[in-house]
């Protein structure tokens, strides 16, 4: 009896095993669920904020510049242009029989530079000058005529009417002695219009014609040129430079001014403002300075590209320990009526307000908000923000 009452409690079930044994709560699972699922998220938006890929842009670096050109009052830029320079061209059309000069060649006031063909002109010349002796002999023939007629009609040999149709004959054969000089003359122009001369002493530029091509006044064919050569003064070498609307108050004739060609940016040319011209280029903003060497060397070419520094009071020489903070002016925009820079940070960009100084060529002076070194946006997107992810374009 006593055996089976031990094996009855061993069947009993302990209470304090009995809850620990019961399932955890359907509220804990969802919570546990709930909690993995935020992080998934949250991993997601981590990954996916790091794989996404960014606005293009391109990026330019601010920059320090020295000397005259941050020393300038106003900084424009232009090309050398000569100011006085031809298309030479023939007054007559013929093919090229005679070139005489390359590119480069200097020639005089009123040098044969080319020659065309004119064998068939030449023939018309001597058929003229015949024509004229002709035209001579017989108003010397119908003068002789006319002073016996006259001879004879004073004796009153004759009658008044046949001196009359002598003196008619003689008139018109002193007429034709002027027409066929004049022959004379028209064909020696048709010869010389087939020289082509150098209208003033100068350099040539350009060949635009080769022996054995049509050379026509204005082109009048498509299969013809309508000039042999491009001539140009070197001594009348200018810079032409675009001065905007806004800026053309800074600029006055005979300003003090450095021109410096991009070809040699080691160099700098004394110049003066010359002359403004009295009109605008509406489509621009800008009005046309031309600036004029002081001296030049033979490095100075036409249309080559130059900058232009107008000083104020200062002289390149005072100007040069000038210094100034610059950067593109495609970098600039403005948001809320204020001038910014978006400022390049890593991947992502900032808005820097800045405060804007003069304009020097391309490039504007910055004042405030940016330091030499920094990167910034060239032309920034409307829609770019602070914080914003960027992928550099080259």
């Amino acid at each position: 009896m006593g055996e089976n009452d031990n094996d009855l409690s061993s069947l009993k079930i302990s209470r304090d095993k009995r809850q620990s044994d019961r399932p955890r709560s359907k509220a804990w699972q969802l919570i546990a669920v709930l909690i993995v699922l935020a992080a998934i998220v949250v991993a997601w938006f981590m990954v996916k904020e790091k794989i996404k890929p960014g606005t293009s842009v391109r990026v330019t670096t601010v920059r320090m510049i020295t000397g005259s050109t941050a020393g300038a009052k106003l900084v424009a830029s232009g090309y050398v242009v000569a100011q006085r320079k031809a298309e030479v061209a023939s007054k007559g059309t013929g093919r090229l029989e005679y070139l005489g000069f390359e590119e480069g060649d200097t020639v005089k006031t009123g040098v044969i530079i080319a020659r065309l063909d004119n064998e068939d002109i030449k023939a018309n010349l001597e058929l003229a000058r015949a024509n004229l002796l002709i035209a001579e002999a017989d108003s010397l023939n119908a003068g002789r005529n006319f002073r016996r007629q006259k001879e004879l009609l004073e004796s009153g040999s004759i009658t008044e009417a046949i001196y009359e149709q002598a003196e008619t004959s003689y008139r018109m054969a002193v007429a034709a002695v002027a027409a066929a000089a004049a022959s004379r003359t028209a064909a020696e122009v048709d010869l010389e219009n087939t020289f082509i001369r150098a209208p003033f002493d100068g350099t040539i530029l350009t060949k635009n014609a080769d022996v054995g091509e049509m050379v026509a006044p204005f082109a009048s064919s498509s299969s013809s040129k309508g000039s042999v050569v491009t001539l140009a003064d070197m001594k009348s070498l200018e810079v032409e430079a675009d001065v905007s609307e806004s800026n053309i108050h800074k600029v006055s004739v005979g300003q003090t001014c450095e021109i410096v060609l991009d070809a040699y940016p080691e160099k700098a040319y004394a110049a003066y403002v010359k002359k403004i011209v009295p009109t605008a280029d509406r489509a621009r903003a800008t009005v046309l300075t031309k600036v004029a060497f002081v001296e030049k060397d033979d490095r100075v070419l036409p249309e080559m590209s130059a900058r232009v520094n107008f000083f104020a009071d200062e002289t390149p020489a005072t100007a040069a320990t000038a210094s100034a903070i610059v950067v593109s002016k495609e970098a600039i925009t403005t948001r809320d009526g204020q001038k910014i820079v978006f400022k390049v940070t890593g991947e992502y960009v900032e808005v820097v307000p800045v405060v804007l100084g003069r304009e020097i060529g391309d490039e504007v002076e910055i004042t405030s908000g940016v330091q030499p070194g920094d990167r910034v946006v060239l032309a920034p997107p409307g829609k770019l923000q602070t914080n914003d992810k960027i992928e550099i374009s080259i």
